[in-house]
């Protein structure tokens, strides 16, 4: 796979200071039941990339202590971690929010029969990965069949009261792009997706979020392969709004890799750009405190400017309506 960090420092992308910390985003490790090729983590089934439980102790120990009010959890497909429903449990005692990064076909496989019923029991957030309405556009990104797995678990998700009105359980769908192009109208798209879910498959939801594909992994290295990358720099760079500065994720979230070091988002992850103290060293759960955090500068580079381009990109959709 090619690497495209030796292309995105250094950076003119302007300085971006920290607030205070809301959201701790935990990657629980990078094997995934499926492989993507807009994947910016490069996950798929035979990485062996997997928290453990001491990590996880860690995890529950640093809600506590930094007094987050969300837990982002993520992966590969989170849900393969065998530790997994320990710390949603854990999680939702502290009453905290929880949110599950699903890729929707984690639910019809044999062993997982039961995660839809344990979200829905722990009043877990589901944002599930749908990138098209269409069953063409979802499989040549996913793989054959992803579609209709996909729609298997949307109706597993639903018939538990996600998506539907008067429910408390969020359903909330994130659509990427199928190519080097930056995401349409969220709230045009999000009426296209309804209509056509609901119309076509009985099926609801809440929201639904756009990201912008990152130049880095797996993404990137297509984007160098084909001679593309300078092009969609170009764009990206070209589509900035300082507006979406006051707004991007890494103000208010922490990024936590499978061994608990931390990040300033998960894209920083992917490129090995740790946060690091005063004498250089790799900030990790079991040393750090919200006082020190908050001095720390955010490491940025030109990959940056896939979250302010256009309406914005975050993990919670588009910065500006």
């Amino acid at each position: 796979m090619l690497d495209t960090l030796n292309k995105l420092l250094p950076s003119d992308f302007p300085s971006i200071a920290r607030q205070k910390l809301e959201i701790l985003q935990v990657n629980l490790g990078y094997k995934c039941n499926q492989q993507c090729l807009h994947c910016h983590v490069n996950a798929g089934p035979n990485r062996k990339e997997v928290m453990s439980k001491d990590t996880i102790y860690s995890v529950v120990n640093a809600i506590r202590e930094l007094n987050v009010t969300t837990l982002d959890l993520t992966g590969g497909a989170p849900e393969l971690n065998p530790h997994f429903c320990y710390l949603v449990e854990q999680a939702a005692r502290m009453s905290v929010h929880i949110i599950d990064r699903c890729n929707l076909t984690i639910l019809t496989e044999p062993d997982q029969q039961d995660l839809a019923s344990f979200l829905a029991s722990n009043k877990v957030e589901v944002v599930a990965s749908l990138p098209c309405y269409t069953e063409d556009n979802v499989d040549s990104q996913r793989g054959k069949g992803v579609y209709q797995k996909s729609l298997q678990g949307l109706k597993i998700l639903n018939a538990l009261g996600y998506g539907q009105q008067e429910s408390s359980l969020k359903l909330n769908l994130v659509y990427n792009p199928g190519g080097a192009f930056l995401p349409p109208s969220q709230q045009d798209l999000e009426r296209d997706y309804k209509e056509r879910l609901f119309n076509e498959h009985g099926i609801v939801f809440n929201s639904l979020y756009t990201i912008t594909n990152m130049p880095i992994k797996r993404f990137g290295s297509t984007l160098l392969s084909k001679g593309t990358f300078e092009e969609y720099m170009l764009l990206l760079k070209s589509a900035h709004q300082q507006t979406n500065l006051s707004t991007v994720m890494c103000r208010s979230m922490v990024s936590v890799d499978w061994q608990g070091y931390l990040y300033d988002c998960d894209f920083n992850q992917m490129l090995n750009l740790p946060i690091k103290d005063a004498v250089n060293r790799k900030l990790h759960l079991n040393s750090v405190d919200s006082s020190t955090l908050k001095e720390l500068p955010i490491y940025i580079a030109d990959h940056c400017y896939g979250c302010t381009a256009g309406q914005g990109s975050s993990c919670g959709g588009a910065l500006l309506d």
